[in-house]
């Protein structure tokens, strides 16, 4: 079974990714949990650290799979590192052209602690963020919008609560999907999870 590294998002410690790792196991990979420190490590050493630990998966090749800022941080490493045995890679709801929701954050009281190094460091290299890596990237978006990035201030619509559809368009990659999920709960939705491992298999989501 070939290897997925699943790299979870911002204040999350991975175990919320448990039911999609499962799922991927169902579809025939074998899907393993890349944990990082979201608020007090920067891009560039939770990018190392990936790195680090994709090195130590088994096979020839290994899929990457990240939500919300762990996209991030997969594109990171893959800048810095090149793509070593990284075979396909699919982003959920990661805000890869900028983050409304983040800078709304960072305006708060202590809003720029919570938002962390990394999160900060990916808002602002977003300006110009493209795709023209030689792998496969998907990307699927949610547009139910549910979660607390709303109460933080206003978001572009459509989005999932948190990112806005529009943040989730980079350009160059090479597939994008809207799904009626929200930012949290595209971690628990079937659907999200058969359409990554269609991905993985294919280079393509299923329509």
């Amino acid at each position: 079974m070939t290897a997925v590294v699943v790299v979870h998002g911002l204040w999350m410690p991975g175990s919320e990714a448990y039911l999609l790792r499962e799922r991927l196991l169902v579809a025939g990979f074998s899907p393993a949990q890349f944990r990082y420190r979201t608020i007090a490590d920067d891009l560039d050493s939770s990018a190392a650290r990936l790195a680090e630990f994709v090195a130590t998966m088994p096979g020839e090749r290994v899929h990457l799979v990240g939500h919300s800022l762990g996209g991030l941080v997969m594109l990171k490493m893959l800048e810095r590192y090149g793509p070593m045995r990284v075979g396909r890679l699919v982003c959920l709801g990661s805000p890869l052209c900028g983050s409304a929701a983040g800078e709304n954050l960072a305006r708060l009281p202590g809003g720029r602690w919570l938002l962390g190094k990394a999160m900060a460091q990916c808002i602002a290299e977003a300006p110009g963020r493209h795709w023209d890596g030689p792998l496969e990237l998907g990307i699927i978006a949610g547009d139910l919008a549910v979660g607390l990035g709303r109460v933080l201030g206003r978001l572009p619509v459509p989005h999932d609560g948190t990112v806005g559809v529009a943040e989730t368009q980079l350009p160059g990659a090479t597939d994008h999907l809207v799904l009626p999920v929200s930012h949290f709960a595209m971690l628990f939705s079937a659907a999200v999870a058969w359409q990554t491992a269609e991905f993985l298999r294919t280079g393509r989501f299923k329509r």
